[in-house]
């Protein structure tokens, strides 16, 4: 790794507002940009709404505050009109975020992208699901829009999408019999053929949205950690200007802060970039994190459509 990338991070934020001058735009890597929303393309007289990426674990933890933070999120996010992008799994706290702020805004609310080989792993036995049969034909009378992602650049993949729908006689999804969750339940979802296409959609989506939109991590594993750091890499890069916050309930991230206040002190991050990760105690304050939110003053202004 470069000097440049070990010299960025993040730390503790007390409250939601934050003190360095934001960059004027948004700055997409060329990856990113090429990946284009399987959404509706908006009205451009319309303002753009907000929307937060939100990383979570597929289990509900041992502690039932985990769970509770998911719903409290989705109130505060339905209560704003904020639209949710998510690892598209539905259990754990992904599957009761999405499933809470459906049952409040509605499935238009919420967009789920998830690889074909986590879609049996990320799902709940009991979830009502449609398969890609049923799809097809909510498809062809005009109500249903998801379809699988080619991997290389993020496009409608339309012969995975024909072997689909050709294949679904049998009432599976004609890739290996998964079924994708009830859009009434859990919202809108994407199925992508790897990790890579999920991520890059996933923070596609959110650069493309309104203002105060951005990231959150509620509590997780491995996973939500390298989302959640690899999302603030970005931002410490230039990548994006979005804000980057972690709701933290019951200290489960004060792991995290403290090991970035001894990468500051060790040398490895820059005090001008301990501020990258924001740190909100409540669903209220995680969104004003984002709202207000100033890109730090010692990330790096590469030009990364030209890299």
């Amino acid at each position: 790794m470069s000097p440049a990338m070990e010299s960025g991070g993040a730390s503790p934020m007390p409250s939601a507002s934050r003190t360095s001058t934001p960059t004027a735009t948004s700055t997409v890597h060329s990856n990113l940009s090429q990946v284009t929303s399987v959404d509706d393309v908006a009205d451009p007289s319309l303002p753009k709404k907000t929307k937060i990426c939100v990383y979570c674990g597929s289990s509900p933890g041992k502690n039932p505050v985990y769970m509770q933070a998911a719903r409290d999120l989705a109130r505060v996010m339905a209560e704003n009109n904020i639209g949710l992008v998510y690892g598209g799994g539905t259990v754990g706290l992904m599957g009761e975020l999405a499933r809470s702020l459906v049952a409040l805004a509605g499935p238009d609310s919420v967009h789920g992208i998830i690889p074909e080989a986590l879609v049996r792993y990320e799902r709940d036995p009991n979830y009502t699901s449609r398969t890609r049969a049923a799809a097809a034909q909510a498809k062809a009378e005009g109500g249903d829009t998801r379809q699988l992602v080619d991997s290389t650049n993020g496009e409608p993949n339309s012969e995975a999408n024909g072997a689909a729908e050709t294949k679904a006689a049998d009432g599976t999804d004609g890739t290996d019999g998964l079924a994708i969750p009830a859009e009434e339940v859990f919202g809108k979802t994407t199925v992508v053929k790897d990790m890579h296409t999920r991520k890059r959609i996933m923070a596609q989506e959110v650069l493309q949205a309104g203002p105060g939109s951005g990231f959150i991590a509620l509590s997780g594993g491995y996973g939500t950690f390298e989302e959640l750091l690899e999302t603030s890499t970005w931002n410490q890069l230039g990548i994006h200007n979005k804000g980057v916050c972690v709701l933290n309930i019951n200290g489960f991230y004060d792991g995290l802060f403290a090991w970035i206040r001894t990468s500051v002190d060790e040398g490895f991050i820059s005090e001008g970039n301990s501020g990258i990760i924001a740190e909100a105690k409540t669903a209220e304050d995680a969104i004003l994190a984002l709202r207000d939110y100033k890109v730090a003053p010692s990330v790096l202004k590469l030009s990364w459509d030209k890299q």
